[in-house]
């Protein structure tokens, strides 16, 4: 997985010191309620469609953007259904990072579940009772929240 460019540009100012960056993860359901999952390729895991946004770019574009590379599958933005920070996450190369993540609920518009990029394995839908294995340890909390944000209609909010 390549690193973006802004990033590199940034850390050569900065080097490893903490970096925090707007990210994007999309609960994406079909019709059946089945949910989009693709395996990373740095790990193996199991995971929602994620990633980071662009300089500039609005965070709901963001969302559809990366889902779109990552997966295959365009989707609609449909709801916030939290905004959340990070643990600092410390890469191998010394890095420190902190992502403040916006949670979306989406359906999908068209295309087909596919890999779409160097960061997946594969792609697939699945429903939430029969999850591939292994499964990061964030999506089980991920489908917790978007429990919630369906009962309810409110986004959630750290603390």
């Amino acid at each position: 997985m390549a690193t973006p460019e802004f990033i590199l540009a940034l850390r050569e100012k900065i080097g490893h010191d903490e970096l925090w960056l707007p990210g994007v993860t999309a609960l994406v359901r079909d019709a059946s309620g089945r949910v989009l999952l693709g395996q990373r390729s740095d790990n193996g895991l199991w995971t929602l469609p994620s990633g980071i946004s662009e300089p500039g770019e609005a965070m709901a574009a963001s969302c559809v953007r990366e889902v779109l590379e990552e997966t295959g599958v365009t989707i609609e933005v449909t709801g916030l259904i939290s905004i959340s920070t990070t643990e600092p996450v410390i890469y191998s190369n010394g890095d420190r990072t902190v992502y403040v993540d916006h949670f979306f609920a989406c359906r999908p518009t068209g295309g087909q579940a596919q890999v779409g990029d160097d960061e997946s394995l594969a792609v697939g839908w699945f429903d939430v009772f029969s999850l591939p294995e292994p499964l990061a340890p964030s999506v089980p909390r991920l489908l917790a929240e978007a429990e919630k944000f369906e009962a309810t209609g409110r986004t959630l909010f750290d603390g």
